[in-house]
């Protein structure tokens, strides 16, 4: 039988000085989360198949990497952090008594179609802040999402925020059928202007709510478009998710990151248990978010302990791919300081190390080769 030692598709080694410097990355960022009073969190690289179900709206389930365990459960590789997090938040914390702040970092698999051109496997770093509502909590996030990119070293980024309580409102008041439902959300993703306009002429709906969800697909920008989505609609929901924003925004000012923030009402994420603000932040060079999130007020109650709950993952090998394409590659470390030593000099080199060593350097001890004849 042939041997393979190649790598599956849709997964890589990395190595030599791209590893050093995604390690680098990871610990730059690592310290903007400690920063904020975040505690480190681990979770298991597969759970059960339940955790990440239809029910809780992460991603579909032919995407999902499956397995059997001895006694006949179904397992998944991890798709995403989020609900492993809330779930280990709800088995060892209690977010009733004060909000918990917990953060991570690892690697995600998920089944991408192979015409996509993603990766299967990627890394992830993020937060979750779990047991409050306020803006504070939603600002503080986004105010953390500027701040990691910063930390990055980008300079020129957009964080672009959305609200799908805006969008669900207005779904509620027009009561479509799931399929149409769906159809409307794809044409608004795209941007799709005149399809959404042409889904809707047989729908039914009244002339300001038609116009509503054709506009949606145009509303981005600066915090103009908030005035402007208020005008759209008289649905109380609708115009509670637009002042959310503004108090949001107000509070981003007090951090002095509002010039990196952007609004766009056609935001609708494929995860479907986001309840409020939902966020991606982008650079350029790379058309891939190199942070998403958002917040999750009814996911923890999957888990059987409710909890407002807010937070983002940063997609590692995005961000480095975009540093490098920007030309601002992390620095990689310390060079290694190699000692070559001849047998008879072997103490003599140990000793130059350790002291080398104790110094903080990087050694590493390498015999002489011998000169052929």
């Amino acid at each position: 039988m042939q041997r393979i030692f190649h790598t599956p598709e849709g997964v890589r080694d990395i190595y030599g000085e791209e590893c050093s410097r995604k390690k680098r990355l990871q610990k730059e960022l690592h310290q903007v989360f400690s920063r904020y009073g975040y505690e480190d969190i681990e979770t298991p690289g597969f759970e059960y198949f339940e955790v990440f179900s239809n029910e809780v709206g992460t991603i579909p389930s032919k995407d999902l990497y499956k397995f059997f365990d001895r006694e006949g459960n179904t397992l998944v590789l991890r798709p995403d952090f989020t609900p492993s997090v809330s779930r280990a938040c709800a088995t060892y914390f209690d977010p009733e008594k004060g909000p918990v702040r917990l953060c991570y970092t690892g690697n995600t698999f998920i089944n991408n179609s192979s015409y996509r051109g993603q990766m299967k496997e990627n890394t992830q770093m993020g937060v979750e802040h779990m047991g409050d509502d306020s803006a504070a909590a939603d600002a503080e996030i986004l105010a953390m999402t500027v701040e990691c990119l910063k930390a990055a070293g980008l300079t020129e980024f957009q964080v672009s925020v959305g609200q799908v309580d805006y969008y669900k409102s207005l779904l509620a008041e027009a009561d479509l059928e799931p399929e149409i439902e769906e159809h409307l959300r794809e044409l608004i993703s795209q941007k799709n202007y005149f399809g959404v306009e042409e889904l809707l002429k047989g729908q039914n709906l009244g002339d300001n709510l038609s116009k509503a969800f054709a506009e949606l697909p145009q509303m981005f920008g600066s915090a103009e478009v908030l005035e402007k989505a208020k005008k759209l609609t008289s649905n109380p929901e609708a115009l509670s998710a637009v002042k959310r924003l503004e108090e949001i925004y107000e509070i981003l000012k007090v951090y002095g990151c509002e010039k990196y923030i952007a609004f766009d009402f056609g935001m609708l994420s494929k995860f479907r248990y986001y309840t409020g603000i939902i966020f991606q932040a982008y650079t350029y060079g790379t058309g891939e978010p190199l942070i998403k999130g958002g917040r999750y007020n009814e996911l923890m109650k999957h888990f059987g302990k409710p909890a407002s709950s807010i937070g983002f993952a940063i997609v590692v090998d995005n961000l480095m791919l975009a540093l490098s394409r920007q030309k601002l590659a992390v620095p990689s470390g310390d060079k290694t300081i190699v000692i070559t030593y001849d047998p008879g000099n072997l103490k003599k080199a140990i000793q130059e190390a350790m002291e080398l060593r104790n110094e903080g350097k990087k050694v590493a001890l390498c015999p002489a080769k011998e000169e052929q004849d």
